[in-house]
């Protein structure tokens, strides 16, 4: 009994989060409001814990959507949401007038994981009302899939070429006449800037009813880097936007950090060689342009005196008879030396004493 009450009970407890996650749904608390006012949206069916994007845009209604896509809101004043985990939200929203001209509506997109999007009526009091452009009549092409950009940056977009990619996504023709050679319209937007709009036109025919892939080049200015964001229109309305993070060109900056380092180098260089050639010289004439020629100066020779008591004596002549060697000391050279009988005593008078007579022996004679 207790089996068989579980399994009843399994299915309705499963049945809980699928049905939250249904279609989404917005609903106002006012249907019009003044700028400066506020409005209290709630939603409900939205996939749990998804980050929701809040926006009043112009030329738009929700059977059509938003004609000009995000470039008719008004971006400053959006506000973002989180849901719960049944998917419901509630968020007051300040009122600021559009771009363009309404019919206006809130609308309810997600920013992150799968697409899904709603839209409710709100009427701007005192803003502009025009009547929106006609639709074309015959084929009208949906998006059926996410974009994805497919490619990568080489070597010279490292160094400043400018980045390409391929945008990639899936359209199907919900109209009751087929196109033939439709042409799409590329955006690329940097920030917070409006996109650059360039025609792309894809060779093929989309049957009623059928879907066809589509692959549309991208391509950015040389050097550009940061967030840009890649928006798809096709008859004046926007089908689909993907982001793309380009990286900086290191390569250019690694560059530009050489030149600055090798010119500077450069320049000293020369400017040390044209004052070295200019400047005045010693001798009055200027630098040579020849080689310079080493000039070696004679090292002295270090001649040691050799002792003069080991100088042999010359020799005598054979009929002189041979005299004996004159000593001599260190301190004297050979001609200033001492004689053979040197005179160690204090010089006196050496002259012969005559006999004389002394006065007393002179008194007594």
């Amino acid at each position: 009994m207790a089996m068989a009450l579980a399994l009843l009970v399994l299915p309705w407890a499963g049945a809980g989060p699928a049905s939250a996650a249904g279609t989404p749904t917005v609903k106002l608390s006012e249907s019009q409001a003044g700028t400066g006012g506020s409005v209290t949206v709630t939603g409900s069916g939205w996939r749990p814990r998804a980050l929701l994007m809040l926006l009043i845009c112009g030329q738009a209604e929700p059977s059509r959507g938003v004609i000009g896509g995000t470039n008719s809101c008004a971006n400053a004043d959006g506000r973002a949401v989180t849901t719960d985990a049944d998917g419901r939200f509630s968020r007051a929203l300040p009122v600021a007038d559009p771009p363009v001209p309404c019919p206006c509506v809130v609308h309810v997109a997600t920013a992150t994981g799968a697409k899904a999007q709603a839209d409710a009526v709100l009427q701007v009091a005192g803003h502009a009302v025009e009547p929106l452009p006609a639709e074309t009549v015959g084929g009208r092409l949906s998006v059926l899939t996410d974009t994805v950009l497919k490619g990568s940056g080489g070597v010279l977009t490292w160094f400043g070429a400018p980045p390409t990619r391929t945008l990639v996504f899936t359209v199907g023709n919900v109209g009751t006449a087929p196109l033939k050679d439709p042409v799409f319209e590329v955006g690329t937007a940097h920030g917070v800037f409006a996109p650059q709009w360039d025609e792309r036109q894809w060779r093929g025919t989309v049957a009623p009813g059928k879907k066809a892939r589509v692959e549309l080049p991208v391509e950015l200015a040389g050097g550009a880097h940061g967030d840009y964001t890649v928006s798809l229109r096709f008859s004046g309305k926007v089908l689909a936007e993907q982001p793309w993070g380009v990286g900086r060109p290191w390569g250019v900056t690694l560059f530009w950090v050489l030149l600055c380092l090798v010119v500077p180098a450069a320049v000293f260089r020369v400017g040390m060689a044209v004052v070295d050639h200019v400047r005045p010289r010693p001798d009055g004439g200027r630098r040579s342009t020849a080689a310079p020629r080493r000039h070696r100066v004679p090292r002295p020779a270090a001649r040691i005196p050799r002792p003069p008591w080991r100088t042999p004596a010359p020799a005598a002549p054979e009929e002189a008879p041979a005299s004996p060697p004159t000593p001599t000391l260190p301190w004297f050279t050979p001609d200033s030396g001492p004689g053979p009988a040197g005179r160690l005593s204090a010089p006196h008078d050496d002259r012969p004493t005559s006999p004389t007579t002394s006065p007393t022996t002179k008194g007594m004679t």
